[in-house]
């Protein structure tokens, strides 16, 4: 596996628990070393210059994970789906609700209302406030407190667009409850981890392109470590593949074409079909908040503002979340810099008011993370860039997805496994894990080449695994900025 950089420098400390030296110049998996990487980049920089002037980083650091691992966590779980519960609104409300006369019919399907109950009606903003006289399986007969029918109140031809919500109850005196009980409604919602691979393979006469780094530090710790030009690529890739599954993840939908590949050569036969998974924006789009063309075409600044407070009206309708962060492209990026300059005279001052809770109130930690904060109406942002959604390769290619805006801390949630309520990121990756096999992230050799003697094969074969997925938990906290244009 990769070396994880701990701040311990090669050749100068203690080398971390997972990559461990070898005595002897023998490959495997846990004293591989990425040369890329900053742990070691110091030490063969200077020592293996051959290697540092072969190939010219045009691209830079080419990786793009991270982003999970700044916003959830990863957690073990044992079954082919994890299922999860969802609270529904406290409160009873609908919309697009037709009448005929004092008749509320179409829009009302399977309603929640009760006789005896009192509701606002409204149609645009004029408003009737009624008393429930009559209900069935599908419609609500009332009756206004303010004038003879609803006719009176909106008129004749007023009949589609109304919208209403409950906001209590008249009884008269001395009489029963004739009411029905209302029993809450979880919203249910599952998602499956899906097998990642890869793989590669380096025959026996090449791998000579394998190099061996040794070491002695000055706890005692001295051995070999290896390395190899294209494994390293494969792995970065993997990782890499790894996040991306989790964000771009889509399920296959009954009767779709991906549900029905069961050909060879993909290995798919019989019953094992493609199932796919739901990553973080097709979660978003099924349940989340879409924003298309944020600032538009308005002047910068300006346009932004306008565009952000409606996101804040938004925000407020569903769980009010104080804490949330921005990972932007670099186009949208720019606007919220610039809509939070123009606020500020020209400066940045106004990223100030950020509380920095999430950061233990530091500035300095969230800079240093690469988050810029700043405050509007009564919630506090963290901006920072996706390298995701710049990168050619990858959403920069398409130009489809401007940013996402994540909702900090975790949620209250019910556990069909474990039976109770419990706090979980709003975004957190579960992974394939018992105690016969952790399929977190697999990687193991074989062949006959590089101290691998598993089989006859003059090759030596790197493999990769992980079963994973991704949970999304209240989708509807989440704003999936979009680009139309």
């Amino acid at each position: 596996m990769g070396f994880v950089d701990n701040g311990t420098t090669p050749g100068i400390g203690a080398f971390p628990a997972q990559i461990t030296p070898m005595p002897t110049k023998t490959a495997m998996p846990t004293n591989y070393i990425n040369f890329q990487e900053s742990g070691f980049s110091q030490w063969t920089q200077q020592y293996l210059p051959e290697l540092y002037e072969a190939e010219v980083e045009r691209y830079g650091n080419r990786t793009l994970s991270g982003f999970l691992r700044m916003v959830g966590a990863e957690m073990p779980m044992t079954s082919d789906q994890v299922i999860w519960s969802e609270q529904n609104r406290l409160h009873i409300a609908y919309e697009n609700v037709e009448r005929s006369g004092d008749l509320l019919n179409a829009g009302l399907t399977g309603h929640a209302i009760k006789i005896n109950n009192t509701i606002v009606l409204a149609n645009g903003l004029t408003t009737a406030k009624c008393l429930v006289s009559a209900v069935t399986a599908d419609t609500v007969t009332v009756a206004p407190y303010e004038d003879a029918d609803l006719n009176a109140i909106f008129g004749g031809s007023v009949t589609t667009g109304f919208k209403l919500f409950v906001y209590g109850s008249e009884f008269p005196k001395g009489v029963k409850n004739n009411q029905k009980s209302l029993e809450p409604v979880l919203k249910t919602y599952n998602n499956n981890p899906i097998i990642i691979k890869d793989y590669f393979e380096v025959s026996g006469s090449d791998a000579a392109q394998i190099g061996w780094i040794e070491v002695a530090a000055e706890d005692g710790t001295a051995g070999y470590f290896w390395y190899m030009k294209a494994e390293a690529e494969t792995r970065l890739r993997f990782e890499d593949y790894l996040e991306m599954m989790c964000v771009e993840g889509e399920k296959a939908a009954s009767g779709s074409a991906a549900e029905g590949v069961t050909s060879g050569d993909t290995l798919f036969t019989g019953d094992a079909k493609p199932v796919g998974t739901q990553g973080m924006f097709a979660a978003i789009e099924e349940r989340g908040n879409i924003w298309n063309d944020f600032a538009g075409a308005a002047a910068p600044g300006a346009g932004a503002l306008g565009d952000f407070d409606e996101i804040l009206k938004q925000l407020d309708k569903q769980g009010a979340i104080e804490e949330n962060m921005l990972f932007l492209n670099r186009k949208t990026a720019l606007d919220f810099d610039d809509m939070i300059a123009a606020q500020a005279g020209g400066g940045y001052a106004s990223t100030q008011a950020a509380s920095y809770g999430l950061f233990d109130n530091e500035a300095e930690m969230a800079l240093n993370f690469g988050f810029a904060g700043f405050r509007r109406g009564s919630y506090d942002f963290y901006k920072t860039d996706w390298k995701y959604l710049n990168d050619a390769t990858t959403r920069g290619l398409v130009q489809d997805i401007d940013g996402v805006l994540i909702p900090a801390g975790t949620s209250t949630v019910y556990d069909q496994m474990l039976g109770s309520n419990i706090r979980r990121p709003f975004l957190h990756v579960r992974y394939r894990a018992s105690q016969a096999d952790d399929r977190r992230y697999k990687s193991w050799i074989t062949g006959s080449v590089g101290g691998a003697y598993t089989s006859n094969l003059d090759a030596m074969e790197v493999h990769f695994l992980s079963e994973r997925c991704l949970v999304t938990q209240a989708a509807n906290n989440f704003v999936l900025f979009k680009s139309t244009v």
